[in-house]
């Protein structure tokens, strides 16, 4: 019982701390400049597997969930992955709940392919070569642009993935296919926000960053005549190579913090398609688990603690 009051104390000392914001942000003279940088870090943990979802979506192939069956098989899809996400407004950070300036959903175009490399026996231990290249608009998000460095298409960022699938069943009804897969997605330098000339007008903060996603999946699909499902589930890594957040310490003076986020999340997710030949039509319906991460900033649209529905639709080409 003795040891048990001191360390109830820092525990108490460590969730006290947390609350009150990254310690980066501690700047005693100036409580508009803390503000404003606390808002910017948690909107960045807020948004970060976010955009990693968006990156990844659930199915590493949509449409195609086993293994190919070796060298002369190509599957090519072209989906749109969709999350709802949030962004809050730059220049609202001393609210006590700060407003969104976007609140909806984001939509990403993607490229899948597969390609067969390994048959393997009755299916087991086949190989596939995995590769994705992704296209993420910003023009609908005010605010939201690509880092004039980063690979880009016009006004959008481009990302691009690679991996490996491998068999584990052929399946046969009612034993489904059964597959595991790793991919390595990213997503290049995107900016949020333009600081305001001085302290107290226009927008309070800016950041930027880029993302990098790991995705392990583990898919069970059934084959019909006409009709295709699969269901999966995986476990999501992701990370920043650098974020930078600017804002006003002072009157005209502006300060640079840096953090390099990284968040891990596990998802649940089902598919399905119809077949017709050669093309197959495929949706997908899935949920991101979330995270309590003890945000010192309140968000008036947006609860960063909760798990998030995503989707995608898609036309798969296989060969």
């Amino acid at each position: 019982m003795r040891h048990s009051v001191p360390v109830l104390a820092v525990m108490l000392g460590v969730t006290s701390l947390a609350a009150q914001g990254d310690p980066q942000c501690d700047i005693p003279a100036s409580q508009p400049a803390t503000q404003a940088c606390n808002t910017a870090v948690d909107a960045i943990r807020a948004f970060h597997p976010l955009a990693g979802m968006i990156v990844s979506g659930g199915s590493p192939a949509l449409g195609s969930w086993g293994s190919l069956g070796g060298v002369g098989h190509i599957s090519i899809t072209a989906r749109v992955n969709g999350i709802k996400a949030s962004l809050p407004n730059p220049d609202s950070t001393s609210a006590t709940e700060v407003p969104s300036s976007f609140h909806g959903y984001l939509p990403a175009p993607v490229v899948e392919a597969a390609v067969g490399l390994v048959r393997g026996r009755n299916g087991f231990l086949a190989v596939d070569a995995l590769a994705s290249a992704l296209v993420l608009p910003t023009s609908g998000v005010s605010e939201l642009s690509v880092d004039s460095n980063a690979t880009h298409i016009g006004g959008a960022a481009l990302g691009i993935g690679y991996g490996a699938r491998v068999g584990i069943l052929a399946g046969g009804f009612p034993i489904p296919a059964v597959s595991v897969s790793w991919m390595h997605r990213t997503l290049p330098r995107i900016q949020y926000g333009t600081l305001g000339p001085a302290l107290g007008t226009g927008e309070q903060f800016e950041f930027s960053m880029d993302l990098r996603a790991d995705n392990y999946r583990a898919v069970a699909s059934w084959k019909f005549a006409l009709f295709d499902v699969a269901a999966g589930l995986g476990v999501d890594h992701y990370t920043s190579s650098q974020t930078n957040i600017r804002f006003h310490d002072g009157p005209t003076s502006v300060r640079t913090v840096v953090i390099n986020p990284s968040s891990t999340r596990e998802l649940l997710f089902v598919d399905g398609g119809v077949n017709l030949a050669a093309v197959k039509f495929v949706a997908e319906l899935g949920f991101q688990t979330g995270k309590d991460q003890s945000f010192a900033t309140t968000f008036r649209d947006f609860d960063p603690k909760a798990g998030h529905a995503f989707g995608g639709v898609g036309i798969r080409f296989g060969f």
